[in-house]
């Protein structure tokens, strides 16, 4: 009997970012397919909101994701709700991070909304809605902190 391969949805390729941000935050480059396009559209003024394609996103968020670990532990994605769409490829995903600031221990959350578009195994459109401000705020003059994402 030949060997089925099952193409994981979105749900799955979720499940995978949320290990990737607790075990390895700056890893989902993997999940991101080549022409992905990534939205953050209540990033601060000044601020890119779009990034087209998986190179341009990594070559933003490696540099800044690897600064902001150093100073800021995730330890939990929790409050999960996912919401189904009528299409296959895309969930709406609610969730709260939770993390440490590593130099004091304040312990800090926000919320988030994510919609996401997967093809073939990978994310082709992620579009996060985030209050950057609120975080910023929690998370006080932290290194970084503004660059969550």
């Amino acid at each position: 009997m030949p060997e089925t391969t099952i193409t994981p949805g979105p749900r799955d390729i979720f499940e995978r970012m949320r290990r990737h941000w607790l075990e390895n935050p700056g890893g989902i480059g993997g999940e991101l397919a080549e022409d992905a396009v990534i939205e953050i559209p209540f990033a601060p003024s000044g601020r890119t909101r779009r990034y087209e394609g998986r190179e341009a996103f990594l070559h933003f968020a490696g540099p800044e994701q690897a600064a902001f670990v150093r100073e800021f532990r995730f330890d939990e994605v929790r409050d999960v709700v996912i919401h189904e769409t009528t299409d296959p490829e895309v969930i709406v995903v609610e969730y709260e991070l939770a993390g440490t600031v590593i130099a004091t221990g304040h312990q800090a959350a926000s919320a988030f909304v994510g919609i996401l578009r997967a093809r073939d195994g990978k994310i082709v459109h992620w579009r996060e809605y985030q209050n950057t401000l609120a975080m910023i705020e929690v998370l006080g003059p932290m290194s970084g902190a503004e660059n969550l994402r």
